[in-house]
């Protein structure tokens, strides 16, 4: 009686051993099904098609010698194990260097502009319906507002041109820089 008891165990565990081992072996063969991107990875995968160096005229500042019609160079890079995109620029031989920072706070895209005024506005991004333009809007800032980034406009013309419109608040009155770009590397 013994030894079918112990027959009887030994069957069931060696069964009980196959059916686990043909149901771990099931699970990798299983389709595993992918989440798609969000709008905001989609547009931040948008974003970082700009990395490298740009260079264009700048225009819509009119009454500023060292900045109105002068050459600004913009560079873009990935950055931070992709989970950032740095936007540096230089305009004409003005000393300042603003950066930018792009990237993704939840579901959304976000940017910090490290202004030359001291100050660090943020925006968030969206898609605007002509699906080429990507529109940075005010969030918040820390630092004196009086002088600030208030927004940023990204238009795609096509892989080696875009299109920066920045709107800078001087107090109550905003100024319109209009950056046309091209790529250089």
């Amino acid at each position: 009686m013994k030894s079918l008891r112990l027959l009887l165990s030994t069957v069931l565990l060696s069964l009980s051993t196959v059916a686990f081992a043909q149901t771990d072996a099931a699970v990798p063969a299983a389709k595993k099904t992918e989440v798609p991107p969000t709008a905001a990875q989609q547009l931040f995968t948008k974003m970082k098609s700009l990395e490298g160096n740009w260079e264009g005229k700048i225009s819509g500042v009119p009454g500023e010698p060292t900045v109105e019609g002068q050459i600004s160079k913009v560079s873009f890079r990935v950055t931070s194990m992709g989970n950032v995109l740095m936007h540096e620029m230089r305009v004409g031989s003005r000393a300042d260097d603003p950066i930018t920072m792009l990237y993704l706070d939840g579901d959304r895209l976000t940017l910090t502009h490290y202004c030359d005024a001291g100050n660090r506005p943020r925006m968030t991004a969206k898609l605007l319906p002509d699906g080429k333009t990507v529109q940075f809007d005010f969030l918040d800032i820390s630092g004196n507002p009086k002088y600030h980034m208030h927004s940023a406009l990204f238009t795609f013309i096509d892989e080696n041109h875009h299109t920066e419109d920045w709107t800078f608040m001087v107090g109550d009155k905003p100024a319109h820089p209009h950056f046309d770009l091209y790529r250089k590397n």
